[in-house]
């Protein structure tokens, strides 16, 4: 394959890019909205955590519905239906006159989000392989982080000077553009003659994540010996386990478990659940309190983790290719312990607020760290498998990823200590290095480098049992 994309492949990781961004761009929106949400629609704590959960609920628990759906009936058709339903959902949020129909909406964003970023990324594995489908991965990679982490910049301006509701509609554009793009991709959708979806399996993985979240969410305010919380969480835990047996008999699994026989796709998705735990942690936390605590604007808090944005931007990409040529091994163990760095210079933050000299150093090298890791990160998992199942190997590390960041928040009170002020800011801090250092410690240990010759011929690592 040339070195070089050609105008379709171009077109590919523009649609690719765009229908991710939006839902990754949505997702952290919310951290500098929610102080916002909270003073116009109230409910506390509680309200806002329910925001970032019902979307991740949905998100992650559907996620694997849609990678199994991409690879049987087309990745086309899933990003048509995740674009339009997560525009529609987008202005129902805008339009939220209570947080009860906020954290509807949210859900429902959340599944039409579900769709959108499975697909989109294996439109870019499916037609491409080696060191080009390596860049693709890393400009996908690095654009797509770039939204979450830009996200709260483009909040805090909405925020401050028109309304949170706008924070949402923006998601429209970006919609737009890209259903107009779809139409002229060459490619066109090849539905499998022995397509068939698990609806059974998705039923059960979305109540049992659901039911074990609400217990986390709620267990501060209503205690453990309550049996609005011990009864969802044992139901949720029966449901799950219900899920997981099915995935092991039934002819169309939504999570084909045979995928976690290959080294470093397991070890990278248990990696992935530490590190992408303390990226959302990380996120609300300081999008959080840099607002109610060190008493910024919702603009400013934004603007406070633009330098992790940019070191993003620019390094992702040239990461990812180096990655490519060296194996991800080394990216993935330092990238984390970086970050684990950055997190702990937060420890320096005091009731005296100096974003210079408390958060920007925190933020190079946390940005350095995740410039670092995130590419690497994403080739080794998709490379580890076949082509022909990159949706659904792209789903499990995405619902991975979601689901990770959804029992973070969900446990965030036990977590800050109750109450985010400067201790629980600290103590969060903390929680988030360790999470990083854990991700790292576990890359060390558990992921190979492919043989230089199959990396060459095949961009993909050869799979370790």
């Amino acid at each position: 394959m040339s070195e070089t994309m050609d105008r379709q492949q171009r077109l590919v990781v523009a649609v690719a890019v765009l229908a991710s961004f939006v839902a990754f761009l949505d997702g952290s929106i919310v951290n500098v909205a929610l102080p916002a949400i909270g003073r116009d629609l109230g409910g506390g704590l509680t309200t806002q955590q329910w925001t970032v959960d019902a979307y991740l609920i949905t998100l992650g628990s559907l996620i694997l519905l849609a990678g199994s759906v991409s690879d049987a009936f087309g990745r086309i058709l899933v990003l048509r239906i995740g674009l339009i339903g997560f525009g529609v959902a987008s202005v129902a949020i805008a339009l939220s006159p209570d947080p009860v129909t906020l954290i509807i909406a949210r859900a429902v964003q959340g599944a039409a989000g579900a769709f959108l970023v499975p697909s989109s990324l294996a439109l870019i594995t499916s037609n491409m392989r080696g060191p080009l489908q390596a860049r693709a991965i890393g400009v996908w990679t690095a654009l797509t982080t770039a939204a979450t982490i830009g996200g709260p910049l483009v909040g805090g301006l909405f925020v401050d000077y028109l309304s949170w509701r706008f924070a949402f509609v923006v998601n429209v554009i970006p919609i737009a553009v890209t259903l107009w793009l779809l139409p002229r991709l060459a490619l066109r959708d090849v539905r499998r003659e022995d397509a068939a979806i698990d609806w059974t399996g998705a039923v059960l993985c979305t109540l049992g994540l659901g039911g074990m979240v609400f217990a986390l969410i709620e267990q501060p305010n209503l205690g453990w010996a309550s049996p609005a919380i011990w009864m969802p969480l044992a139901l949720g835990i029966a449901l799950f386990a219900g899920f997981l047996v099915r995935q092991r008999t039934t002819r169309h699994p939504i999570l084909p478990l045979v995928l976690f026989r290959v080294r470093n796709f397991w070890t990278g998705n248990v990696a992935t659940a530490f590190i992408y735990g303390a990226l959302t942690l990380n996120g609300f936390v300081v999008g959080v309190y840099l607002q109610q605590g060190a008493g910024l604007s919702a603009t400013l808090a934004g603007l406070a983790t633009i330098p992790s944005t940019v070191l993003l931007v620019l390094l992702s990409s040239p990461m990812g290719a180096l990655a490519g040529r060296l194996g991800p091994r080394l990216f993935m163990t330092a990238g984390p312990l970086l970050m684990a760095a950055g997190s702990l210079l937060l420890l320096t933050v005091s009731q005296e607020f100096d974003y210079w000299w408390q958060v920007l150093p925190s933020m190079l090298v946390f940005g350095f760290g995740l410039a670092v890791t995130v590419s690497p990160l994403t080739a080794a998992i998709l490379g580890a498998i076949e082509p022909a199942r990159s949706g659904i190997a792209s789903a499990v590390n995405n619902a991975v990823s979601r689901v990770a960041g959804l029992i973070v928040i969900a446990m965030l009170a036990a977590i800050v200590g109750g109450s985010l002020d400067l201790e629980g800011f600290h103590r969060a801090a903390v929680a988030t290095a360790l999470l990083m250092a854990a991700g790292g410690i576990v890359s060390f240990f558990g992921i190979r480098n492919p043989p230089r010759p199959a990396t060459a011929e095949a961009g993909a690592a050869t799979p370790t049992p």
